[in-house]
């Protein structure tokens, strides 16, 4: 991999951590630090993420937002069109790609369930929308903790874009 490259997954990886702690919605962090890294921009599909962060609306129970975002992102850039969307096979590529970012993810945690993804990570999970959850998850160390993890995803991510045909701007 060129140093350009490099350069690329590491600012990926940086940013997504950044976001995360100063920003925070995991989702929307993945996007943005992927987006970023990549020199792209598109404000629909970062704003359509708004409501994944913590395993769909803060519950935990779903797939970890920064993994849902960066998928979206694999989308955005490899997906179907609409033009093609009675085309079955058309979303190939895209469903390839973000099955090896699952796999990638799976193989580092365990799991892409976010409650079970803390749990991995920090013995346990919060529950965001108890009275006291947010605070409590914060105490414990949540923010840094899923930083690292947005930040990994993002690298993971932009690593897949970069290696599949993403061309950057000079």
């Amino acid at each position: 991999m060129t140093n350009a490259k490099e350069d690329i997954l590491l600012k990926a990886e940086e940013l997504g951590k950044k976001y995360e702690q100063t920003c925070t919605g995991c989702a929307q962090t993945a996007i943005a630090a992927i987006f970023e890294a990549l020199g792209i921009w598109n404000g629909d599909v970062f704003k359509s993420a708004s409501g994944l962060a913590d395993g769909l609306g803060l519950t935990g129970d779903g797939s970890c937002g920064a993994l849902v975002g960066a998928s979206m992102v694999i989308g955005y850039l490899f997906g179907r069109e609409k033009q093609d969307f009675k085309d079955m096979y058309k979303p190939m590529k895209s469903y390839k790609l973000v099955k090896e970012l699952h796999e990638n993810y799976v193989a580092n945690y365990g799991t892409c369930r976010c409650h079970d993804v803390q749990k991995a990570t920090m013995g346990r999970s919060f529950d965001l929308w108890a009275s006291d959850g947010m605070k409590e998850a914060i105490k414990s160390g949540m923010l840094q903790n899923c930083s690292a993890i947005v930040g990994d995803v993002a690298k993971m991510a932009t690593e897949i874009i970069l290696e599949n045909g993403f061309t950057l701007r000079e």
